[in-house]
């Protein structure tokens, strides 16, 4: 090939062109669901070997992302060896599923580190470490959705009275009851595969989830010898048990017309923020953020930040093990916190377990254009539909007790030189009495109606339940 001075000329202004600055990834939250576990429906619910298998896949993935050092995408200046406990901070509800979940998938983000596995003492003795290096780190326990596995519906477990009342009121709304009476037939044919559990009168849409969720861990844990109609489960089937599950627990636990139906959501959106602002006002001290919680808290956050708009997806129950991240990054040249100008937000999501080549999507938040949104926008958007207080969740909640009494205290005092009957929440303490006068009568109802069976696992040897499996105050479902 001839070389022509117009092509001498190209060459010359590609070399003397700047290289771009590659990205550099500043920090990141990542938030979890649990791995596989026993059915809701017999209680005492517990992580199964698989599903610490696939927490611990997950963790060891996000591990060659961001802690790994020969990954592009290393949290810059991140330990990539030896866990530095001040640039990591993990958290999960007081739930042993959840917590167990995080302490696998942290095993994976932070494997054994065989060089520190030994210390040499001052006589001169050798200790060596258990586990081959095994790395401690602390999972904190979270104020919301505690001891969630063993509790009705999220709303049950979060303590927001306003959420409570929210969420109910999706069974008398019109949408509800019309999904009742068009799949009545529906559920009636699943009876042989139910009624050794179900009784007739809870065989319907009311039970949704519960009903998917014990056939779908009986088809991944029993054999056809102790699941006889376990081939019934069709791949059609399941997929529409799935979106029938979807549609009632996204409208349990999202309302746009009704934010304070997606607390925990807006709870967590603000523990984001929280976390991702001071990775920043800290100059990078800390890194890391992780933390597990309920697949209701994934649609919940989803609807808050219009994730619904960038794929229909994000109004389904998510998988074992999926995760979502939000990254921190610049194209500022240096090291260190650029200037907030020069940072944006990018979000990922994967549902179920990494495997493989699997990576996470991007996805776009509230509707943007781009896969990055700048920081300040990102900051002033999330602002808007996080929870950043307990004040501010005790005004939202309508929530007078607890760590809520201060606040009612205060609004109490507010009221008496102000405009009467009125808490700092607008809400009179007549209404407020009659609310939770409705959630008293809910957990009543509820604890009468919810059953717990001691037993085995298998799905072919319960008996059936109680008269009714849902509560006032909630669907008995798991929302993990």
């Amino acid at each position: 090939m001839r070389y022509s001075l117009q092509s001498g000329l190209i060459l010359a202004a590609s070399m003397a062109a700047p290289l771009v600055d590659a990205e550099r990834v500043l920090g990141a939250y990542l938030y979890s669901r649990h791995g596989d576990r026993t059915a809701k429906v017999f209680g005492n619910t517990e992580l199964t070997d698989l599903g610490y298998h696939e927490v611990f896949a997950a963790g060891s993935f996000y591990h060659d992302r961001y802690i790994a050092s020969d990954s592009d995408k290393q949290i810059e200046g991140i330990s990539d060896a030896i866990v530095n406990a001040e640039q990591i901070t993990a958290s999960a509800p007081a739930d042993a599923v959840l917590q167990n979940s995080a302490t696998g998938f942290l095993q994976g983000v932070y494997p054994p580190a065989a060089k520190a596995a030994s210390q040499t003492l001052g006589n001169g003795t050798s200790v060596q470490a258990p586990l081959g290096g095994y790395q401690i780190i602390q999972v904190q326990g979270t104020d919301t959705s505690q001891d969630s596995e063993n509790s009705a519906w999220l709303q049950g477990s979060s303590d927001c009275s306003k959420a409570t009342v929210s969420s109910n009121n999706y069974y008398t709304s019109n949408s509800y009851k019309s999904m009742l009476a068009s799949t009545k037939d529906f559920y009636t044919s699943l009876s042989p595969m139910l009624n050794t559990t179900f009784s007739a009168d809870e065989i319907s849409f009311k039970n949704a989830y519960t009903i998917f969720d014990y056939l779908n861990v009986g088809y991944i844990h029993n054999s056809t010898e102790d699941f006889p109609l376990r081939d019934n489960l069709t791949t059609e089937l399941y997929a529409q048990l799935l979106q029938l599950a979807s549609n009632q627990q996204y409208n349990l636990a999202f309302n746009a017309s009704d934010p304070v139906r997606a607390i925990d959501g807006a709870v967590l959106a603000g523990e984001i923020l929280s976390q991702l602002n001071e990775t920043i006002t800290s100059n990078g001290k800390s890194k890391l953020g992780v933390q597990f919680g309920s697949y209701g808290t994934f649609m919940s956050f989803f609807g808050l930040m219009q994730l619904p708009a960038a794929s229909v997806d994000f109004t389904g129950v998510c998988d074992y093990a999926s995760t979502f991240v939000l990254e921190l990054v610049t194209n500022a040249t240096g090291t260190g916190i650029p200037s907030t100008d020069d940072i944006s937000v990018r979000f990922m999501f994967h549902n179920g377990t990494i495997t493989g080549s699997d990576e996470p999507t991007v996805y776009r938040l509230f509707g943007q254009k781009n896969d990055l949104i700048s920081w300040d926008e990102f900051k002033t958007r999330t602002e808007k539909v996080a929870i950043l207080s307990d004040d501010q969740w005790c005004n939202q909640c309508g929530n007078t007790d607890g760590k809520c009494a201060s606040s009612a205290s205060t609004s109490s005092t507010s009221d008496s030189t102000g405009s009467s009957g009125s808490s700092s929440g607008g809400m009179s303490r007549a209404v407020a009495g009659v609310i939770g006068a409705m959630v008293t009568l809910a957990v009543i109802l509820g604890l009468e109606a919810l059953f717990f069976l001691v037993g085995g696992f298998r799905i072919s040897k319960r008996r059936k339940a109680g008269p009714e499996m849902i509560s006032a105050a909630g669907v008995a479902d798991d929302k993990k």
